[in-house]
């Protein structure tokens, strides 16, 4: 596990043995290596210490976040996948933290697959839009069958899901105050009907003045399929165009999967994102 101390962001790319396994959610079917765990650790002279750790989470290596006014402090879990649940139990006890919600950017199964499980055991309610919302007991009726048969390996036999006990809906453009922090709900779907991303104060320096939990509607240099049941891609560029695209540079962009990066870099990175600035412009 990587560690960060408290005045800088620190990423830790891993070399593990499976770095080859298919990642079946990404915006491009493409193999990449495995990540090690990154963690954040910002002190900010104008506000209490803010903490957001993070770890790759089951065969999809899909970020798992935890963010919190800072250690000891009660703290919101994001998308926690396949293999989650030991994983934010360790950091948990490492940073003294107690959970009291676990917000979903999507209902896809590698983004879900631990809520229920996390949410009873820490008596913690689940966002999710409400769109998404099924997929919470059948999260399978989203999947391709590549993945339901990888599942089945995986698990020795087909799984089954249940809600939440305590399920709250998001509304795009709604603030969830939480933990002591506010997430303002950004509903951008595509790669599925609820997709939404969280938005959050975080100023770790001058160039970053909040961060986005974008799930996967944006990746550094990509963008989340669309080729799912559910997805679509006229829906996902609207998004980009109307909820991503107006993210000002100072937005750190903490995805779904893979490496954080920022608006500013993908504004002149991303080949989706700029295809679409120059198509504005016409």
């Amino acid at each position: 596990m990587g560690h960060g101390d408290s005045s800088q962001v620190i990423e830790v790319p891993g070399s593990g043995s499976d770095a080859n396994r298919d990642r079946l959610f990404g915006g491009r079917w493409q193999r990449g290596r495995r990540l090690a765990s990154v963690l954040f650790v910002m002190m900010s002279p104008n506000t209490s210490a803010s903490l957001i750790a993070s770890f790759p989470a089951g065969p999809w290596q899909t970020n798992c976040y935890l963010v919190a006014a800072g250690p000891g402090e009660e703290c919101v879990i994001i998308d926690p996948g396949m293999d989650a649940v030991a994983g934010v139990a360790e950091l948990i006890m490492e940073h003294r933290l107690k959970p009291v919600a676990v917000m979903l950017t999507h209902g896809h199964l590698d983004h879900m697959f631990s809520v229920t499980p996390l949410c009873r055991s820490y008596a913690s309610a689940c966002w999710v839009h409400p769109a998404d919302r099924v997929l919470l007991t059948d999260p399978l009726r989203a999947m391709g069958i590549e993945t339901r048969l990888l599942l089945e390996r995986l698990t020795g036999h087909p799984p089954s899901f249940t809600e939440p006990d305590d399920v709250a809906e998001l509304a795009d453009g709604s603030d969830v105050a939480v933990a002591g922090l506010i997430f303002r709900a950004i509903h951008a779907p595509g790669h599925t009907p609820g997709s939404t991303m969280f938005q959050t104060e975080y100023r770790a320096n001058s160039a970053v003045d909040s961060v986005v939990f974008s799930g996967d509607v944006l990746f550094a240099g990509s963008i989340g399929r669309t080729d799912l049941p559910g997805g679509n891609l006229a829906d996902m560029l609207k998004s980009l165009r109307t909820k991503v695209l107006p993210l000002p540079d100072t937005v750190g962009v903490l995805p779904g999967h893979g490496p954080q990066t920022t608006m500013a870099r993908e504004r002149v990175g991303n080949p989706y994102l700029q295809d679409l600035a120059e198509l504005s412009k016409e």
